[in-house]
């Protein structure tokens, strides 16, 4: 369908404008005098905002309906990179510092361009919930929405670095414009919805309603795996080979990117093209997954590393869309964006907590992390296997909503 490609083109450019910036925080907070922790608090910053808001986005694009939520997304995220990157070039300049340039940046790259991020993936997800009927559809949706921001995290590497050669100011302003033009993108070509299909008061999704919990879990324990692997690849590399920062570098820019490769081909290939329902998906794919994060705790050398890490992306790649839609079918129209700010919140709460627990494990030692890692994958397959809801071969239907609030 059109009207999804075009979706699916908007959250691309939002993940892409993301990960173009990412790479260069570092580089530009030691060319304007910030230490690292600051780093640190501007990007949790954003994750804990997008935590906070993702509910609110996702009722709001059931009341204002999806279109007007997506184009003042993608429009507020460039104007709060057009003012980073003017206060990055005042930094640079050495007009601005210090503790108010430090507070500016937590202002516009985690407030601002947090709150603006957060209205993009429960928008999409209820988007996707609004245009499909069956659960095919609908698992193939949500894992293109898995694939465009997939993609994005390697092309926004890439975008980076090249940008990165014109020097640091050039991908600063490069964000904005093209964060500028995906909001144009989503104006003239999506077509907004039937007034009548908007709901003055959506519901509040109870994270604890009985339709919902087991999924969250689940997702909650996938995402933290994902992200235990993202944060301990480059230490796990340099550590048990002795690489030098530059091989370490390039180590794990390979690495994660046969991890990115994994889930891609989960998303794009193997989802679309199999007729296995949400919860099949997320038991393969947790499996899958758990076998790859096993082979990462010996020190198998190099090559075994990088094939364990595609093995987990693979896996993750399944299951990721599954834990989407899943719980979709359960609920009415009516909660469909406030389910998918639920879902959107769940997964960036684990990117607040999992960078704290893997290295501060890792501190104490280099395994804690991976077995742990492990153990809450099989965790979370056990529950898949125990749980009556997640274990049903069919997606329960919609029902009068239980556990929420208005």
């Amino acid at each position: 369908m059109a009207r999804l490609r075009v979706l699916y083109l908007s959250v691309f450019i939002m993940f892409l404008g993301q990960q173009t910036l990412n790479p260069l925080i570092a580089p530009l907070a030691r060319e304007v005098g910030l230490e690292e922790w600051q780093v640190g608090v501007i990007i949790s910053t954003a994750a804990v905002v997008v935590v906070l808001t993702s509910q609110f986005w996702g009722r709001k694009s059931t009341q204002w309906g999806r279109k007007p939520v997506l184009v003042g997304a993608l429009a507020g995220a460039a104007l709060a990179m057009l003012a980073f990157a003017v206060l990055a070039q005042l930094g640079i300049a050495a007009v601005l510092g210090g503790g108010a340039l430090f507070g500016l940046f937590v202002l516009t790259r985690g407030v601002l361009f947090g709150a603006a991020f957060a209205a993009v993936p429960p928008t999409a997800s209820a988007y996707v919930a609004d245009a499909t009927g069956n659960e095919r559809d609908r698992l193939a949706g949500m894992a293109a929405i898995g694939a465009a921001q997939g993609i994005a995290m390697i092309a926004g590497a890439a975008v980076g670095g090249l940008l990165g050669g014109l020097g640091m100011l050039a991908p600063l302003y490069a964000v904005p414009l093209l964060l500028g033009i995906g909001a144009l993108i989503v104006l003239a070509l999506v077509k907004p919805q039937d007034p009548r299909e908007l709901v003055t008061a959506p519901p509040r999704v109870n994270p604890l309603d009985r339709r919902v919990w087991p999924f969250l879990v689940a997702g909650f324990g996938i995402f933290t795996s994902l992200g235990f692997v993202q944060i301990l690849v480059g230490f796990l590399l340099q550590d048990r080979n002795a690489l030098p920062a530059t091989a370490t570098a390039t180590a794990t820019g390979g690495t994660m990117l046969a991890a990115g490769i994994g889930m891609l081909l989960a998303q794009v290939v193997i989802v679309p093209r199999t007729s296995w329902p949400a919860r099949k998906l997320m038991r393969a794919g947790t499996a899958v997954a758990l076998i790859g994060l096993a082979l990462l705790v010996p020190d198998l050398g190099i090559p075994v590393f990088v094939a364990a890490v595609f093995v987990t992306g693979l896996g993750l790649g399944l299951a990721i869309p599954g834990y989407s839609a899943g719980p979709t079918f359960a609920m009415t129209k009516e909660e469909q964006g406030g389910l998918a700010g639920v879902v959107a919140a769940n997964n960036a709460l684990t990117f607040v907590l999992a960078p704290v627990l893997a290295t501060g494990l890792y501190e104490l030692s280099p395994l804690a992390p991976l077995v742990i890692a492990v153990a809450i994958m099989g965790l979370v397959l056990v529950l898949l296997f125990a749980h009556p809801l997640l274990r049903a071969a069919e997606p329960v239907r919609q029902e009068e909503p239980t556990g929420t609030a208005g």
